[in-house]
């Protein structure tokens, strides 16, 4: 049957004039006739003509312009599938497998290997897995990379409806169903190397604000001739200026021991690869100073200004110096980075700084009807001791006062007997959680001792319900921080809490003096956290327990208070012998928690003992108690377990430190101290 092509729309119009003009003609010599006869039939005979050949052309010369509007068409098909293929985008049809159909020159280029391709895009570009092709009309966007090349690659599914009646495609199972037969699959690829490198240049050359303090400049000075120290502080800044020639920095003395720098951020990689090795640079300088000299630096880095990346540095060197200094701290935005803080942190021969904070703590009672204390929860004896020296200045300057504690531990049910139905002592003078936030309001000072991490407080609601709050902790601290303490007194040096207290007792005067029991408490304190002094013993640790016996302290009362009974010291015995020793150098263990009124106690206890055998640099017990597991961490001076305890999401001190995990099974808990243990072997932490 043959085949007729229908003309439409505005070309059909555009044939059809003649026919429509004939019409018109007829119009117009009816009108002529009607006016003149003659004129109407010599009209008439030009009309006649003029349809004739009208009619002709219509019917006989329509074929030859229907055949030339064909090869118009076939030409401009041509011209378009030209155009397609030349175009600078480079474009491709896939079919609903990935399998390269067609591509214009521009995708050919890119691919390289057409061949490939055509068995499956994968082949060229991994990143464009069967699970990223789009199954809906939804379009997909994938990036990758060729050649040192980026892209942006955009999949659209497309219908193509009788896109062939002699070879049609066939239904085939993938893994996602049943292929729509007539859906092929549409990939542009956008070339975004040139925008990535322009953002990578504009942040590497954003510039970064650093702060670098000196931590221990006057002692190291001391510990030296005075016809050296100019040397010593020479060969310091020379340190100091050739690290920051090496990164291109800005670097400006602000004070004797403080210094500002700025530098590119394309540099901080380099830093942190290399740890920051001006702290050890520093370190070894050593012209015959009996101390070395240590250095701590605070980076603010990725801020919208130089002022915000001024007051994160700002915030970063005093979280370092918080930490004890020797380290550098970058902060980014609300996450924390730190290096170093491997060394013992020394302590400060000058009480400067206690007779400071003695003062001003003075003022925050004196301005105060109420005081608060509150320690950390299953609070110790240093926590109880600390809260016991803050009791005694609140009731010296005739002020209202609380200790919170919720659950008493069996180190500190011994020293608390002692003041419960003690006519000496108010009957409100322990409270619970619940009760203290009963007796809270805006005209009561919170004192938190022995803890600086709001979560780990004995009751965290009392942080919210008052604006007063007063932080004396000897603990390192960590980007979770008390928000908002009107006086912060943290001295990782300090061996115990209850040592800083003792040195304010010495400055509140008003003829402030300890009773024997608060003297015992406090002498507790120091010697549970010293291990009998032990560890991080200073000579304000001595001057402390001088002070606390100068006021009735008895060692011998402590010692039978903390005697242990047999049951605690078979639990003890038996955590030693099933004790595995991990890489050599550390011992790891479980304590049972079985029938101990306190475990983590007990815990810490084992710790320490095992500190006593041969070619053990740090130990790790493990203890079950009220659906957590809390993990103590000891050492002498070989390991900072601190940062080790801060990767499980603890912290500490070098040589004491813990952590807890909590919706973790007792196996779990001992593997991911393994793992962190070999990580930081590997990484050269260890």
């Amino acid at each position: 049957m043959k085949r007729y092509i229908k003309v439409k729309g505005a070309l059909k119009a555009y044939l059809r004039w003649p026919i429509v003009l004939s019409l018109l003609l007829v119009c117009m010599n009816i009108s002529i006739y009607m006016i003149d006869r003659k004129a109407g039939i010599v009209m008439l005979g030009f009309v006649v003509l003029y349809v004739v050949i009208a009619m002709l052309l219509y019917f006989f010369r329509r074929p030859a312009i229907i055949g030339d509007l064909i090869r118009y068409a076939a030409d401009y098909g041509q011209v378009q599938k030209q155009l397609l293929k030349e175009m600078a985008l480079p474009y491709a049809i896939l079919d609903y497998e990935g399998r390269l159909l067609w591509g214009n020159y521009e995708f050919l280029d890119i691919i390289q290997d057409e061949k490939a391709a055509r068995k499956s895009v994968s082949n060229v570009f991994p990143e464009i897995t069967s699970l990223v092709l789009p199954r809906d009309m939804q379009d997909k966007t994938v990036r990758a990379s060729k050649n040192d090349s980026h892209y942006k690659i955009i999949l659209r599914k497309i219908i193509a409806v009788d896109f062939s009646d002699s070879a049609p495609l066939e239904y085939q199972e993938d893994n996602m169903g049943l292929s729509d037969p007539n859906a092929l699959i549409a990939m542009y690829i956008y070339d975004e190397t040139e925008i990535k490198t322009l953002i990578r240049e504009n942040y590497d050359q954003k510039m970064i604000t650093g702060l670098l303090y000196i931590d221990n400049y006057e002692e190291a000075l001391e510990t030296i001739d005075e016809v050296r120290r100019s040397l010593l502080i020479a060969l310091i800044d020379r340190k100091i200026n050739k690290y920051m020639q090496s990164i291109d920095a800005i670097v400006k003395k602000l004070e004797k021991d403080k210094y500002i720098f700025m530098f590119k951020q394309k540099y901080l990689p380099q830093l942190q690869s290399g740890k920051f090795s001006l702290l050890e640079e520093v370190r070894a300088v050593n012209i015959g100073n009996e101390m070395s000299v240590t250095i701590s630096i605070g980076l603010g880095v990725n801020t919208d200004s130089y002022l915000l990346g001024y007051e994160y540095a700002r915030a970063a060197i005093d979280l370092a110096l918080g930490r004890g200094g020797d380290q550098a701290v970058v902060k980014d935005g609300e996450k924390l980075l730190y290096y170093g803080g491997k060394s013992i942190q020394l302590e400060k021969s000058t009480r400067v700084k206690a007779r400071v904070k003695a003062h001003a703590l003075k003022e925050f009672v004196e301005a105060k009807d109420k005081v608060v204390i509150m320690g950390h929860a299953i609070g110790d004896v240093d926590s109880f001791g600390a809260g016991i020296g803050i009791y005694r200045i609140a009731k010296t300057l005739n002020k209202k006062a609380h200790i919170v504690i919720n659950e008493v531990t069996t180190s500190v049910r011994p020293l608390m007997t002692r003041f419960i139905n003690n006519p000496d002592y108010e009957e409100d003078m322990f409270l619970k959680g619940e009760q203290a936030m009963g007796a809270v309001d805006s005209n009561t000072l919170l004192v938190i001792v022995d803890v600086n991490r709001p979560n780990y407080t004995e009751c965290k609601e009392l942080l919210s319900l008052t604006r007063t709050i007063v932080i004396l902790d000897h603990h390192r601290q960590t980007g979770e921080a008390i928000e908002n303490a009107v006086l912060s007194y943290i001295e990782p040096y300090a061996s115990s809490s209850c040592e800083m207290v003792a040195e304010i007792l010495q400055y509140i005067g008003d003829g402030l003096r300890l009773k024997q029991v608060e003297a015992d408490a406090m002498y507790a304190g120091i010697m549970i956290d010293t291990n009998n002094f032990l560890t991080k013993t200073g000579v304000r640790t001595f001057e402390a327990a001088a002070f606390l016996k100068r006021n009735g302290a008895d060692v011998t009362r402590i010692r039978k208070a903390f005697r242990s009974d047999m049951d605690e010291y078979k639990t003890k015995a038996e955590a030693i012998s099933a004790t595995e020793v991990y890489l050599d150098h550390y011992a790891i263990t479980v304590c049972s928690s079985v029938g101990i009124n306190s475990p983590t106690v007990l815990g810490a206890q084992v710790a320490n003992e095992l500190l006593n055998i041969t070619n053990i640099r740090a130990t790790f017990v493990f203890t079950e108690f009220h659906d957590k597991i809390y993990l103590s961490a000891r050492s002498i001076d070989e390991v900072n377990v601190q940062l080790i305890m801060e990767r499980l999401g603890g912290g500490g001190h070098m040589s004491v430190a813990g952590t807890q995990f909590t919706n973790s099974t007792l196996t779990e808990a001992v593997n991911n101290l393994k793992v962190t243990l070999s990580a930081m072997k590997q990484e050269g932490e260890l």
